[in-house]
């Protein structure tokens, strides 16, 4: 895998640990897993297990048409999601033009181009253009963005569709597990922003899980 320019700490064991951690571990192919593996090497922010177990199971719960994720890396996730539910569509952002690349070779060596529209570009400009409503959205961007996207988001989530916001709880640093640092302060105040706005936002009933860095789900009433 080529080399990429994005300071992250290595993710394969997990961006946070939750006692329900070692029970969580995703049923993923060899395929999908030497992705993931070689994502870690690369220090590439590809879900930890809980997450991706997580993703899989409602996923397949749900049984989707349409998912739309903002954030794509290299695919991981967008792969599980496309293996969970043999009828859905991917619609997926991502503005590294580097990891956009290596998602769409990830897809076709996966064999799900057919079932993917990837777009390379700014999650808060593409979501402006997107027509339809989605059955499922992952939000896995930049975080500081969660709260500007929402409305956008809401309109284009169908009646009982289900919205998962991934790392709401950065490291522990929004729960007061870990004192934030000076220069992660901003970014805490804009996810508990978020978190704030659709756990008392009238139109979706939303749930703040424990698991991976923390995912909030939420359903649009």
């Amino acid at each position: 895998m080529q080399n990429f320019n994005y300071a992250h700490k290595n993710t394969a064991e997990g961006e946070r640990q939750t006692k329900t951690a070692r029970f969580n571990k995703p049923r993923i192919s060899e395929e999908i897993q030497s992705i993931r593996r070689d994502a870690f090497k690369a220090e590439i922010p590809v879900s930890d297990d809980e997450t991706l177990n997580f993703l899989c199971t409602v996923i397949g719960a749900l049984q989707p048409e349409r998912i739309l994720e903002l954030g794509t890396a290299v695919g991981v996730s967008g792969s599980a999601m496309l293996k969970s539910c043999k009828r859905a569509h991917l619609t997926t952002v991502e503005r590294d033009e580097n990891f956009y690349k290596k998602a769409v070779e990830n897809f076709e060596k996966l064999g799900l181009s057919d079932r993917v529209t990837a777009v390379s570009g700014d999650a808060g400009e593409v979501i402006e253009r997107l027509d339809g409503k989605f059955d499922f959205i992952f939000l896995d961007c930049a975080k500081v963005q969660y709260i500007k996207y929402l409305p956008r988001l809401k309109t284009l989530l169908k009646p009982c569709g289900v919205l998962v916001a991934d790392d709401v709880l950065l490291f522990g640093y929004v729960t007061g597990e870990t004192e934030v640092p000076k220069k992660r302060k901003m970014l805490v105040e804009h996810v508990k922003e978020y978190l704030e706005a659709v756990t008392h936002d009238e139109e979706l009933s939303t749930t703040v899980l424990d698991i991976g860095n923390g995912v909030a789900m939420s359903v649009k009433l």
